[in-house]
């Protein structure tokens, strides 16, 4: 009778466990259940022919309003049907979407067209915590080719924290500005040249603001600037095209349990030189944003040693638990690493290349990079630490205005680790931890051993006195 009622009872151990687990897991997906937010938006159309660049700014653009947290934002290059389009049409170089403040006064109209005056007292950049010089890589988010399977969610309890009242300027208002940089491809010479921006295809001598090139610019962004042209093949001729950037923002309501992190952003052209003024500077000072890939020699090359290594170093103001970070490379990409000041790996962003001709699968170009996403605490990089960041690119042939961008994001360390956390695959829904019902039920397991061993312990100690007896 005894050895029964112990089997029942072990058994009604476990069935506690489970479905306290369960109880558990299911409280913690009601709790934020709804809390998270999505919009889809569009750009104003923007029109390419065979071989056109785009490359404008959208002021005031279509974004969530309020006090809020971002949580993530994707974007792709869709037609008017709303169609994938694949990078070897378009090529996608860059999005970009960064922040400013504008006086209340100004109408809506007035907010647009203010390229000229960006820097006027109608208008004040809200750039992101850095690290490079003023007006520059002030973005909160921006991606490029990689954008359909890059990862840019931000886990709870985070998130970037915008729309907050006290911290407008008073008699100004916050909005967002885009920038869409885009490149066809079709029927060009050279598609790799031309999404390299290497100058002699696009036959310019000055860049976007009428300065002539700099000695031996052979290739970047001052070649491929907007209403720039390709080198088509002989004949080609097609119709324009019209396409839209279609963006997705994710974002929560403003709450006291979020977590702010801080967006800094590095690049491994860095040089650590800052200036005030740079008005008049035709190469800016700190960050250069872009640079060339020599072409390795046979003998390099055979000896296996294919790979062009750049480093830079910097200094973060203010350091804190690593919360997400990811790495922004171009065709030729072999990845990023941020190193600590003691030689320990923060984190390593690598690219997936496509392998078909689908969109987001397109061969021979960069269509993700992997984030890095450990575990709160786990990681931290300390205020006024030198950092090392490391970026790789395959020189088997030559590269030209390549770029190795860092998005970085730090929060304050936080004491209790929430029960939760939303860090979704991308283009999936939020859902829980895949380490909270595992970590439970092997708590509960574990009590139910102790139960087990508790009865077994008793029955034979029963045994024993009856056998006494």
């Amino acid at each position: 009778m005894y050895r029964h009622s112990r089997a029942w009872l072990l058994l009604s151990l476990l069935w506690i466990a489970t479905v306290h687990t369960q109880l558990i897991t299911q409280t913690s997906v009601d709790l934020n259940a709804g809390k998270i937010k999505s919009a889809v938006f569009k750009s104003p159309a923007f029109t390419l022919g065979h071989g056109q660049v785009q490359d404008k700014f959208y002021y005031g653009i279509d974004f969530p309003k309020g006090h809020i947290a971002l949580k993530g934002f994707d974007a792709e290059v869709v037609d008017e049907n709303g169609n994938s389009i694949p990078l070897s049409e378009t090529y996608l170089h860059h999005w970009v979407v960064d922040r400013f403040y504008h006086k209340t006064s100004l109408t809506e109209e007035q907010t647009k067209p203010i390229t000229k005056r960006l820097h006027s007292s109608d208008f004040i950049l809200a750039g992101n915590d850095g690290i490079c010089q003023p007006h520059a890589l002030g973005q909160y988010f921006g991606l490029g080719s990689e954008t359909r399977h890059t990862n840019t969610f931000i886990p709870d309890p985070y998130g970037i924290v915008v729309g907050d009242p006290n911290k407008i300027p008073e008699g100004y208002e916050e909005s967002w500005l885009l920038n869409v940089h885009a490149i066809d491809t079709r029927g060009v010479v050279d598609s790799l040249g031309c999404t390299e921006c290497k100058c002699k295809l696009y036959n310019v001598t000055e860049d976007q603001y009428h300065r002539p090139l700099r000695e031996n610019y052979i290739g970047g962004l001052h070649c491929c600037y907007d209403e720039t042209q390709c080198q088509l093949k002989e004949g080609v001729q097609g119709q324009k095209r019209t396409l839209y950037l279609k963006y997705t923002v994710h974002w929560m309501d403003w709450e006291e349990s979020i977590v702010p992190v801080r967006v800094y952003i590095l690049d491994v052209t860095d040089t650590g030189e800052r200036s005030v003024d740079q008005s008049s500077s035709y190469s800016p000072i700190g960050c250069q944003v872009e640079y060339n890939v020599p072409q390795c020699t046979a003998g390099i090359h055979s000896s296996g040693e294919g790979i062009d290594i750049r480093e830079a170093h910097m200094v973060i103001p203010q350091g804190g638990d690593v919360i997400y970070s990811v790495a922004h490379q171009h065709t030729g990409g072999d990845g990023i690493t941020l190193y600590g000041q003691d030689g320990r790996e923060i984190c390593t962003s690598l690219p997936r290349y496509g392998k078909g001709r689908e969109p987001g699968n397109e061969t021979g170009y960069i269509v993700g990079m992997s984030s890095c996403y450990p575990e709160p605490g786990s990681v931290q990089i300390h205020g006024g630490e030198t950092l090392k960041l490391q970026s790789k690119y395959n020189k088997e042939r030559g590269h030209t205005g390549v770029m190795g961008l860092f998005y970085l994001l730090i929060a304050d360390p936080i004491h209790s680790s929430a029960l939760y956390s939303h860090q979704p695959e991308q283009g999936s829904s939020p859902h829980v931890s895949r380490f909270l019902p595992a970590g439970l039920l092997i708590v509960f397991a574990l009590i139910a051993g102790l139960g087990f061993v508790y009865f077994i312990k008793k029955g034979k100690e029963d045994d024993y006195e009856n056998l006494m007896a």
